[in-house]
């Protein structure tokens, strides 16, 4: 217990000079040993090392997963050390979501049978995106911990032990250098009565300073020796994270790629069902449903290239040319629209456009859902849905 309570007095002690010291060093009234330029400069690269590895580290995490109560939930796991528990993904859900929709459906109804297709692929990118979080986890967000939570904390550690010896050997410096001026003071004026005793102390304590002094000297330049070399590690730690980076990219790369394989798979698949909401409707829903392909449509977007419809250039009905003089505009379902685009009409029962005008737009049975009719005041005549912006 004696041993104890002396420790802690001598600890109480070293902590209250060394304050001392850093308070008379901030205040400019002490002098401070100053590192040397290549230590130095390698502790400021150490701190910006550390300073942008948190950056990515904390926005990869964001990046990885939005939702900041999940995080919150996986860092109290690992604190735990315990295994994080499986998370649905988005995707997943909203395939499952499709899945048991078109049970409710009917299977065999086209609708069904679309959700069916659509949530058997919403799944796989759900899949897909898994791979992709569990891949960048372990690759990227493993190491970057690992250095902030392992390496830096021992560059840290030897930092501050670093810093206490530097106040140490200042400290003794100060000694030594008041015991030198209070040798020479007393050389300067002599007491003849006590010459040779107070000469004497002065002298024992002048060489116990600067013992004391080589001790805290021999401390500093080992204890810098032992910072130098961690620090000097950092160039690994860049080479191992410019690994890690490419791991992350390539991560990155395969998930795009697998996301866009399967849309391309989805679209073609989609492709093989018949179009058959447009003829199966009534004039007045067709009209108010909003047409997939027009709002899918972006300003500052090129014109689309109609090559792609029922024959090349124009899309055309497939079941003949359909009499726009005999069309009559229904007294419910029809909408306005915004013209995205100029459109030249290729023939008669076509209606030419103006980027940025208003007309009127609905839709008849047995129409080609790519084309709606359009009015202009006494002007009728088709007109490509892709060139329109469908108004509520």
């Amino acid at each position: 217990m004696d041993f104890n309570l002396k420790k802690l007095t001598s600890d109480a002690g070293v902590f209250f000079t060394r304050a001392v010291q850093f308070t008379e060093e901030k205040l400019g009234s002490a002098e401070k040993t100053e590192l040397d330029a290549h230590l130095e400069n390698l502790i400021a690269r150490a701190d910006c090392t550390k300073n942008w590895t948190e950056k990515i580290f904390r926005q990869t995490e964001v990046l990885l997963q939005p939702n900041p109560s999940a995080r919150i939930e996986e860092f109290f796991y690992e604190k735990l050390d315990k295994k994080i528990p499986s998370r649905t993904t988005n995707g997943e859900l909203l395939g499952q979501y499709m899945l048991d929709a078109a049970k409710d459906f009917g299977p065999g109804t086209p609708y069904g049978s679309t959700l069916i297709t659509v949530g058997e692929y919403q799944s796989r990118l759900g899949g897909a995106e898994r791979e992709f979080l569990q891949t960048s986890a372990i690759n990227f967000l493993t190491p970057l911990r690992n250095f902030l939570e392992g390496d830096w904390r021992t560059i840290s550690k030897e930092r501050r032990l670093l810093e206490n010896r530097r106040l140490d050997l200042d400290i003794c410096k100060a000694r030594v250098k008041k015991a030198k001026q209070a040798e020479a003071k007393a050389a300067a004026e002599p007491d003849f009565q006590e010459t040779r005793p107070r000469n004497y102390v002065l002298s024992a304590s002048a060489s116990a300073a600067e013992q004391e002094l080589r001790v805290a000297q021999t401390e500093f330049d080992r204890q810098a020796e032992v910072t130098r070399l961690l620090l000097e590690g950092i160039s690994s730690t860049h080479v191992n994270h410019l690994r890690c980076l490419h791991e992350f990219v390539e991560a990155q790369a395969t998930y795009y790629a697998q996301c866009h394989q399967y849309m391309q798979e989805l679209q073609k698949e989609l492709s093989r069902y018949p179009n058959s909401f447009a003829s199966n409707a009534n004039p007045s829903t067709s009209a108010t449903s909003p047409s997939p392909v027009s709002s899918a449509t972006l300003p500052g977007v090129s014109p689309p290239c109609l090559a792609s419809t029922s024959t090349p250039g124009i899309a055309r009905e497939p079941s003949g040319p359909l009499k726009i003089q005999d069309v009559q505009q229904p007294s419910t379902g029809h909408r306005k629209a915004k013209v995205l685009y100029d459109y030249d009409a290729h023939d008669t029962s076509e209606l030419s456009l103006l980027a940025d005008e208003l007309i009127t737009v609905y839709t008849v049975p047995g129409m080609d859902p790519d084309w709606l009719v359009g009015e202009r005041g006494n002007q009728k005549g088709k007109v490509p849905v892709t060139y329109l912006e469908l108004l509520s």
